[in-house]
């Protein structure tokens, strides 16, 4: 199968494997076979890329199936849930996935809304079909705050999140990779501040890991003079106010007392909310 396309893009988003876990993979396949064929979509690679470079290697047969996608978009988005439903990932790497999830899907959304908006404009015979009355659908953040069990504000920070982590690999897929694994460190705080720089913000960031002179602090120092009412508090603690207050908020305006699921919704919203505190301290 040398008609096999590697698409470098695809390939940058799966987790890297470490050095032990391949060598068992190899082993495995060297002695079982390569029991699950490889998966390909109009001739690319989307699943597989250890298992082939390991029977390419050994020169062994190569099984594939092929898959139907509309878009690259609805490729990325396969890909991402398989990785989240194979792998025991760490925090950053799902919420890695759930931002490329979220990005590509508000992708294809409004792909959708564009191709609807320009039939709707097109002239119309039929007076009634006019008049249909259109329905609000979710939106992308809540429903895949739905799927995940997490808050839609997770959602939308995890966006930022792999942007930021996306714009290093652009530079250094090297570095982009480092940081996914937990072999280089960067705070939630540091990359979601990088999605809004530019790309001199990022390239420094990239020069100082690669050089072992990147700080990563779990805190920010204070800016600007005057007293804010909070200067003697740890971050997480300011964090956790802010929180509180959100989830008061949405408790309030959207919780009803006599209806157990938006009640429900509205915990799990917050649930997600602690997650995320948890694993930023």
């Amino acid at each position: 199968m040398e008609n096999i396309i590697i698409d470098e893009e695809f390939k940058r988003i799966l987790p890297k494997l470490d050095e032990q876990t391949y060598a068992w993979l190899e082993e495995n396949v060297l002695e079982y076979g390569c029991r699950e064929p490889l998966v390909l979509w109009n001739g690319i690679l989307i699943d597989g890329h250890n298992r082939y470079s390991i029977l390419q290697k050994h020169n062994l047969p190569i099984n594939t199936v092929d898959m139907e996608f509309d878009s690259r978009d609805e490729v990325l988005i396969w890909i991402i849930s398989t990785q989240i439903s194979r792998r025991n990932l760490n925090p950053l790497q799902l919420s890695f996935y759930r931002g490329m999830h979220y990005n590509a899907d508000k992708k294809i959304v409004t792909n959708k809304v564009g191709r609807k908006r320009h039939v709707e404009n097109e002239p119309k015979n039929d007076d009634e079909a006019q008049n249909v009355p259109h329905q609000k659908s979710p939106s992308t953040a809540s429903r895949l705050a739905d799927q995940y069990n997490v808050s839609h504000m997770t959602i939308k920070r995890d966006a930022q999140l792999a942007n930021a982590i996306n714009a290093i690999g652009e530079i250094s897929p090297d570095v982009k990779m480092d940081i996914l694994s937990g072999e280089t460190h960067i705070t939630r705080k540091q990359l979601r501040k990088l999605a809004h720089g530019n790309d001199e913000d990022v390239s420094e960031v990239v020069d100082k890991i690669v050089n072992g002179t990147f700080e990563s602090g779990k805190g920010g120092s204070g800016a600007g003079s005057g007293s804010t009412g909070t200067d003697n508090f740890k971050p997480w603690e300011i964090q956790f106010s802010k929180m509180t207050n959100e989830f008061r908020h949405i408790l309030r305006n959207y919780a009803k007392d006599d209806d157990t699921e938006s009640v429900r919704s509205t915990l799990k919203q917050y649930i997600g909310m602690l997650e995320e505190l948890y694993q930023s301290i």
